[in-house]
């Protein structure tokens, strides 16, 4: 599975690929904003994007709606430091299969969400 993370900040995906490189998914690139995020799928052509729902300026969920839009076989899934009940209503509107929490972020996890 090749996976693209959307995220401001730089340690976390750093970390974040790490640890789901060594779970089994394949962290093909990471992007730091909504430009970098379209360009780079656009160029790597993932199965899946995990966007973080904050992105400093930009809104993740918008993010996430420019990148079905150019790339609507791409997976997307939502990601935050923030419960899901604080965007139950976002995530369920977006075009995401579903919403992790970063601490919880797994390889399990991402591929639970993807049954």
């Amino acid at each position: 599975m090749r996976c693209v993370l959307v995220d401001d900040n730089v340690p976390f995906l750093r970390s974040a690929a790490g640890l789901l490189n060594r779970q089994g998914i394949d962290v093909v690139a990471v992007a730091g904003d909504g430009a970098e995020a379209l360009d780079t799928v656009a160029r790597v052509r993932p199965d899946v994007v995990l966007v973080d729902v904050d992105l400093g300026a930009e809104s993740g969920f918008a993010v996430a709606r420019q990148l079905h839009r150019s790339a609507p076989r791409v997976t997307l899934i939502m990601m935050s430091n923030h419960a899901r009940d604080d965007f139950e209503d976002l995530v369920e509107a977006g075009p995401g299969v579903g919403f992790v929490e970063k601490p919880a972020l797994s390889g399990d996890a991402i591929r639970a969400l993807l049954r």
